[in-house]
């Protein structure tokens, strides 16, 4: 199976880039499956119901969230109107939504995906090691699914590290959101696990993490409440990792990142 995952979408130039994106992607890659975190996409602050419905619409089969999963309220009765858009499963019992969806492709396959979130420097949710085993244990990769993918939307590397090796050979990728800067330690862990501490973000590059820098700067250096933050709109970089598993074992035999456009370097997998 090949899968995309694309990373946290920021702001207006960064729905766009990903917007347009995706359709070539999943054309020059020959996608089977692809993600992308969306809780960044309606001026960096949540995401609308349209705009979920716009990444949809674009070729995303499911759109995960995080930690601004409901700065748009209105998102809250749209979640339990659509099961491929899931918010981080170690929310409180009762949360709209779910944490976790599984997807069959057109030939059969079917893939699970699932979106958890850290808890250093975070929210201090349910348990996300232990709510993921429990979750894992209902399937068995390679057999009752063909791919397995987990979104750790989490500020600490050492936590998206740890939570990646505690599962390796039980899921097909781990890979991390929220920090927004792509992470090069994309690699196959010994299990089988495709794992890389961060994606990236779809957003504009000259910027904090996404964010007007001025604005974002200040902070830093006044130490005192400011200007709201808003989101940098110049040309976005396309941020995210391409995976490729074995069908025998859903196990990853590639993993390799994707950028286009904007400021940094461009990556590009052959196939």
């Amino acid at each position: 199976m090949r899968i995309l995952f694309l990373g946290d979408v920021v702001g207006r130039t960064g729905r766009e880039a990903a917007e347009a994106a995706l359709p070539r992607l999943r054309a020059a890659l020959r996608i089977d499956l692809a993600i992308i975190n969306g809780e960044n996409a309606s001026h960096g602050f949540g995401l609308a119901p349209d705009m979920a419905r716009a990444l949809f619409a674009a070729g995303a089969d499911v759109v995960t969230l995080g930690n601004h999963a409901w700065d748009r309220k209105e998102l809250i009765s749209h979640i339990a109107e659509t099961p491929r858009l899931i918010r981080p499963l170690n929310f409180p019992p009762g949360t709209p939504g779910a944490g976790t969806t599984l997807v069959e492709l057109p030939d059969g396959r079917r893939a699970l995906v699932l979106n958890v979130m850290g808890r250093l420097f975070m929210d201090p949710l349910d348990c996300p090691f232990r709510l993921s085993a429990i979750e894992l244990a209902k399937y068995r990769l390679g057999h009752s699914v063909a791919a397995i993918v987990v979104d750790f939307h989490a500020e600490a590397t050492s936590e998206k590290m740890a939570f990646a090796h505690s599962f390796d050979g039980q899921v097909s990728l781990v890979v991390g959101t929220h920090t927004h800067c792509p992470s090069a330690d994309q690699q196959i862990l010994p299990g089988g696990t495709a794992f890389q501490s961060d994606a990236g973000m779809c957003g504009d590059y000259d910027s904090v993490i996404g964010m007007q820098k001025q604005i974002a700067a200040a902070r830093f250096w006044r130490k005192m409440p400011g200007e709201r933050l808003h989101p940098a709109e110049g040309e976005a970089t396309v941020c995210g990792l391409f995976v490729e598993t074995d069908d025998a074992t859903g196990l990853a035999r590639r993993v390799e990142p994707v950028r286009l456009g904007g400021r940094l370097a461009p990556a590009m997998p052959a196939v």
